[in-house]
C-alpha cells in the first residue's frame, strides 16, 4: 500500500512537472514566432530604406558596428 501511494505521489508530481514544461514551451514559441515576425518587418524596413535612400545601404553596415561595439 505504501508503495503504491508513494509511486502515485511521484506519478502526480510528475504530472504536473510536464504540465508546467508544457506550458512554459508554449511560451517559448510564441515568443519565437513574433521575433521570427519581427525579423521580416526588419528585412522590410531595410529594403524599404535602402530603395528609399540609396545611401542607406553602404551606411548601415557602419552604423550596426559602432551600435555593437559599444555594448
Amino acid at each position: 500500500m505504501k508503495e503504491e501511494r508513494l509511486l502515485k505521489e511521484r506519478f502526480d508530481l510528475l504530472e504536473k512537472e510536464l504540465i508546467t514544461l508544457v506550458e512554459k514551451l508554449d511560451k517559448i514559441a510564441a515568443a519565437l514566432e513574433e521575433i521570427g515576425d519581427l525579423k521580416h518587418e526588419i528585412k522590410g524596413l531595410k529594403l524599404f530604406l535602402g530603395r528609399t535612400y540609396p545611401d542607406f545601404k553602404k551606411e548601415f553596415p557602419a552604423i550596426m558596428q559602432k551600435i555593437f561595439k559599444k555594448t
